[in-house]
Parts: structure tokens; C-alpha cells; sequence
């Protein structure tokens, strides 16, 4: 007999059967932390490395390290921001917050990420900035006016610039019991001598680099993509409805809809008068997970509501995955029995259709 899955299961069925249908939601949920969406921002070893090799030819190996040619290079390649910071080994918050304790400078946490996104989106995002206000210099000489202001972008790269050479140099302090410098790191305890030496003897530098910038094994780069991790799911139930031709509308991130206190992800054929209604989400943290399984419960006791107010009903359905949802047994049951068995996983979404009332809607 072939393996059946919850959503195919009657009411009674899967009530009988609850425990085994538990374990094979279970089965089919993927550890998609071994995946992760790469965003607009990631930027590949082959980059981040020819990036470094621009900042070491600008500072002559490191021995003529300074501000002027620090932005030198990154005029020839935005991304060596991100080389900047990882030998720094910070963040861009972090080190936004070095650059006002040090230069009282109105550089934010929230100018910093911006800055450091658009650095690593755009190799020559500076240049332009450069370009541009070069250009505005020159149509205001010409026409016997003042000239204006320094982009504020300029002046906020200039001060993270100086804060990270000027601390790069400095190097850490003497050891103090009971603490440990940021900045007691091989490559720059001793200030540029770190620095050069790191750069020059037979130590892989540029890979130390990029594995830093990334974090943690790329624990950097999933916190800076966490918002695209649950679009992988939507992106996925996208596909499968467009190409069957099913109407549908999908909501933006906290978007207020009439008549629902929360909002579903994907309302089909539409808010007004759903037949189906789809909450995605995937975690790999079972904290994450039951705070997750708290607002797909929310969806059906709000389609309880509606239809105790006299309006049609419609199906709830779950699209989940992730480790997270597997530490968390007795929420996977309440949400089967809740929803009827319409939970679905990424190795099930192909049933998606074909087992909730979407299939009402195909055209193709």
C-alpha cells in the first residue's frame, strides 16, 4: 500500500490514525538550513577576494594603509567595505556605533546597514555617488553658484573609513583579565604590523576574510537574508498556482486586510470571498516554530468566526518546513486535527493543488 499522507486521509481516518500521520509530516519536513536564499547582497569568494586584492594594492601590501587609500579602493570596488569589516570583524551596526563613539558622527546602525547593502549590491555604487556630486560641482561653477554639500552617504563612508583604519592601526590593547579585546584577533592585535604580517606571509588571508565575513559559516549572511527564508516557500506556492492558472492574492509583509485580524499569506481566489486561504512558514528553530503554529492556528479559529457570523467557509491550509516543527510534537497534532490534514511540506507541495479545494480554481 502506498504511504498515504494526512491530506489525504478522511476526518475519521486521520483521527485513527493521528500519531502515524504525526510521524510522516515529520519525515517529509526538510533541514533547509543546509539551503539559503542568496539574496541580492551575497557576494561570492571569486568577488569578495578580487575586492581584497584592490585594497591590498591601494595600501601597497598594507604598508601604506591610510584613509586616502582605503578609498581609493573602494572607488574601484564598493565591495572592499566588506573586506574593511571583516578585518575589522564586526558589524555594520557595530561599526557604525565605532565611528559616532570615536568621530561623533551621525552615521546610525540603520545608515550603516543601508550603506553596507548597497556596497556589496553595486561593485561601483561609490564611484557613481562620486560621479554625480563631481558633476554637480561642476554645473554649479559653471554657473557662478555655491557648491553644494558633500552627499551625506560620502560623509558617513568617510567617517566609517577613518574609525576602521584609525582602530586598525591602533590594534588591541594590553590583556586585562576577564576580558578580551575585539580586536585581539590575529590579524590585527598588533596594528598594522598584524596586519601586514597576515597579508604577507603564507597564511590564506583572503579565504580567513570571507569566512569571517560570512559568520559563523554563513551565519552572518543568514541573518542578513532571514526576511527571504520564508519567500522560498511563497515563491514556491507561486509557481505551482501560476501555472495552473489559479487566481490568487498574496499578501505583503503586516498587511492589514478587511475582516481579518491576521492576514493569510496567500488568499485564493481572493480576500473578498476565499475559498482557500495558505499560511507559509518555515523555521529551523522550534522557539520560532511554535510562535509560527500559533498564528496558523489564529487563521482557523478566525475561519471559525467568520462562519459562526454567517459567512461562507474556507480551508486553512499550511505550507511548513524546517527542523523547527519537528521538536514540537503535540503542536504538529493540534494543527493536523485543526486543519484537517491540510499541512503540507516542500517535498508534498506538487499535492498542494490537487488536495484543497484550489483545485476548484485551475484553468490550466
Amino acid at each position: 500500500m502506498p504511504l498515504q499522507r494526512p491530506f489525504e486521509l478522511t476526518w475519521e481516518e486521520l483521527n485513527e490514525r493521528l500519531e502515524e500521520m504525526v510521524d510522516v509530516t515529520f519525515s517529509d519536513l526538510v533541514s533547509e538550513f543546509l539551503l539559503m536564499p542568496m539574496g541580492s547582497g551575497f557576494i561570492r569568494y571569486s568577488d569578495f577576494r578580487d575586492a581584497y586584492e584592490v585594497l591590498k594594492r591601494c595600501s601597497r601590501a598594507f604598508e601604506d594603509f591610510t584613509a586616502t587609500t582605503v578609498n581609493e579602493a573602494i572607488q574601484n570596488d564598493s565591495r572592499v567595505v566588506s573586506v574593511l569589516r571583516a578585518i575589522l570583524g564586526m558589524t555594520a551596526p557595530e561599526w557604525a556605533e565605532l565611528a559616532r563613539s570615536e568621530f561623533d558622527t551621525d552615521v546610525t546602525q540603520g545608515s550603516a546597514r543601508t550603506l553596507d547593502r548597497r556596497c556589496r549590491e553595486e561593485p561601483l555604487y561609490v564611484r557613481e555617488c562620486l560621479q554625480r556630486f563631481d558633476d554637480r560641482v561642476k554645473r554649479a561653477h559653471l554657473r557662478g553658484q555655491h557648491p553644494p554639500e558633500r552627499p551625506k552617504t560620502i560623509e558617513r563612508l568617510d567617517a566609517l573609513v577613518n574609525a576602521a583604519v584609525h582602530y586598525i592601526a591602533l590594534g588591541a590593547p594590553d590583556h586585562r583579565d576577564g576580558v578580551i579585546h575585539r580586536l585581539a584577533k590575529f590579524d590585527t592585535k598588533d596594528g598594522l604590523e598584524s596586519l601586514k604580517y597576515a597579508c604577507s606571509e603564507n597564511v590564506p588571508y583572503a579565504v580567513l576574510l570571507y569566512e569571517r565575513y560570512l559568520g559563523r559559516p554563513f551565519a552572518g549572511h543568514r541573518d542578513a537574508v532571514s526576511e527571504l527564508v520564508g519567500e522560498v516557500m511563497e515563491n514556491a506556492i507561486e509557481e505551482r498556482l501560476r501555472a495552473a492558472g489559479v487566481s490568487y492574492r498574496k499578501t505583503g509583509r503586516a498587511e492589514r486586510i478587511p475582516g481579518f485580524g491576521q492576514a493569510p499569506d496567500f488568499c485564493i481566489p481572493d480576500e473578498v470571498s476565499p475559498a482557500v486561504v495558505i499560511e507559509a512558514k518555515i523555521t529551523s528553530d522550534d522557539g520560532t516554530a511554535r510562535d509560527k503554529v500559533a498564528r496558523i492556528k489564529e487563521l482557523e479559529t478566525q475561519r471559525n468566526e467568520h462562519v459562526a457570523a454567517g459567512h461562507p467557509t474556507y480551508e486553512v491550509v499550511a505550507c511548513i518546513d524546517g527542523r523547527g516543527f519537528r521538536q514540537r510534537r503535540e503542536d504538529m497534532r493540534q494543527l493536523l486535527l485543526r486543519l484537517n490534514g491540510k499541512v503540507f511540506a516542500t517535498t508534498t507541495l506538487d499535492h498542494l493543488i490537487s488536495h484543497t479545494r484550489i483545485w476548484q480554481f485551475v484553468t490550466r
